[in-house]
């Protein structure tokens, strides 16, 4: 098996499950005991500063949202690249947290970005690998500025990408126009 741990997963059409309709999954631990991610272009309803003052943090001023990082509750995640706060490596440069005081330290400060996520995405051993045989997601490597981008075009991007790599293995995508209709 080879691990998604770092990747992209991308909800594709045939993935009926509506927790995940147009999502793009970015893979903070896969083995053969199961996976976890966090769903990277949902954002949620709250502000990062309405959640520290519903889990009596002391007060910091964000109006970034909280993002719905899947249906699983669980503790929040901070996906963020400031390696000294890290408690995970999800790939280079980029890492994820759960401790409350890293957690606290990466809102508090402006010069690394961060994400947080109320939830995760998580699948028992070998679920995930039936879902992608299934045909349900599509994988691909994150993309500098993935994990921070604008979640309303992330899902779009990703599958371009993902999509002109199969058509076009090994081809520098700089190469092609755009709009392919003005070749």
């Amino acid at each position: 098996m080879d691990s998604l741990t770092g990747r992209l997963l991308v909800a594709s059409p045939q993935l009926r499950d509506p927790n995940f309709h147009r999502t793009v999954v970015l893979m903070i631990q896969h083995t053969e005991d199961g996976a976890l991610g966090v769903v990277l272009n949902r954002p949620g309803e709250k502000t990062v500063e309405q959640v520290w003052d519903m889990i009596d943090f002391d007060p910091v001023e964000r109006a970034d949202p909280v993002y719905v990082g899947g249906p699983v509750p669980g503790p929040i995640i901070a996906v963020h690249t400031d390696e000294n706060l890290a408690d995970q490596v999800v790939g280079v440069g980029l890492y994820a947290s759960t401790q409350n005081t890293s957690v606290d330290a990466l809102v508090r400060q402006a010069e690394h970005p961060v994400r947080l996520y109320s939830g995760h995405s998580g699948w028992g051993g070998g679920q995930l690998e039936g879902e992608l045989e299934a045909g349900g997601w599509l994988t691909g490597p994150v993309a500098p500025g993935d994990a921070f981008g604008d979640p309303e075009s992330l899902w779009r991007q990703v599958t371009s990408r993902i999509g002109f790599s199969i058509m076009a293995p090994g081809v520098d995508r700089s190469r092609f126009p755009e709009d392919p209709s003005l070749n």
